[in-house]
């Protein structure tokens, strides 16, 4: 039986941690956007930290449970209901079959994790469920679609009724300025110190051109002395910086290969605060050195027992 889907809202994607090892092939990681959300979901049931979930972004989300089970919700913050009746975020629920979900449009931040004790059944495409409609990857048919109106997604029962929350401290708030730290790039392939200082010192807008492949950003216009680079490889998080001036922070279905100038890379961690950032929020950018966030990263996947092989 299934998660029959009534709304499917804006845009609803089957999720899992991503799809690694593929990149040589231009193939994408994918995953969720804030992946400290996608995490803690699956943290709260038990799951196996690469158990797949439902990404819903901007909200707008219905759908009924078919069989009992265990749910948490994590993320983008709204009014979020069971058969009408508004259910706390960020903890175990116990659901049965006939339940109604709902997710109305956000109050703050822009996706949303509904994670199933278990995991949802999707078959893996190329190693993975997750979705890339660009690619035409993963999801429920393999064709990279959204979901829609009247499909079902399979999981398994659970009658056991638990309860979990996350502890305080590590939920977010979202909404209002943030600050990203960020690992510079002065190589041949980068930017120079006084163009880096620039981007440092000022204070970003968050545009409404972003997506799942990145997020322009507007401030004033920093110009690179570069000429352009010869196409490479490029990683999540990378800063470009087109000849407009204004940088483009590449996120989860980014391309796997770029031209433009790189200021730097956007610190791991910190990718899910600035994917939770809606247009029109402020974003600043804090220059760090790569060992001061690599332990930092190491400890948190050794705490959601992320396997390592799986991010080669």
């Amino acid at each position: 039986m299934s998660l029959q889907i009534i709304n499917p809202g804006f845009l609803t994607q089957v999720q899992d941690y991503g799809r690694y090892g593929l990149q040589k092939y231009g193939i994408t990681n994918s995953g969720p956007m804030d992946e400290h959300a996608f995490l803690w979901a699956n943290q709260l049931l038990g799951n196996e930290f690469n158990a797949a979930q439902l990404e819903i972004c901007m909200g707008g989300f219905a759908a009924r449970f078919e069989l009992d089970a265990v749910i948490s919700v994590c993320g983008a913050e709204g009014n979020i209901t069971i058969n009408h009746q508004k259910i706390e975020m960020w903890k175990s629920i116990a659901v049965k079959a006939g339940d109604e979900i709902r997710v109305d449009a956000f109050s703050s931040g822009l996706y949303a994790y509904l994670a199933i004790k278990g995991g949802f059944t999707v078959e893996h495409h190329l190693h993975s469920a997750a979705t890339v409609m660009r690619e035409k990857l993963g999801g429920l048919n393999h064709d990279g679609q959204k979901l829609a109106n009247k499909e079902r997604v399979l999981y398994r029962e659970c009658c056991y009724d638990f309860s979990m929350r996350i502890p305080p401290e590590f939920k977010p708030e979202y909404g209002g300025k943030v600050e990203i730290r960020f690992i510079p790039n002065y190589s041949e392939t980068g930017c120079s110190e006084s163009v880096i200082q620039a981007f440092s010192e000022q204070e970003f807008i968050v545009t409404p051109e972003i997506n799942r492949m990145g997020y322009r950003l507007k401030g004033e216009a920093i110009h690179s002395d570069s000429k352009g680079i010869i196409s490479q490889g490029i990683s999540v998080g990378a800063i470009q910086l087109p000849k407009d001036g204004q940088p483009i922070v590449l996120m989860k279905d980014r391309q796997t290969i770029g031209g433009y100038p790189q200021i730097g890379c956007v610190a791991y961690l910190d990718l899910a605060k600035l994917s939770q950032s809606t247009p029109g929020s402020k974003v600043s950018f804090m220059p760090v050195k790569v060992g001061a966030i690599e332990s930092e990263l190491r400890t948190y996947l050794s705490f959601f027992n992320v396997s390592y092989s799986i991010r080669a």
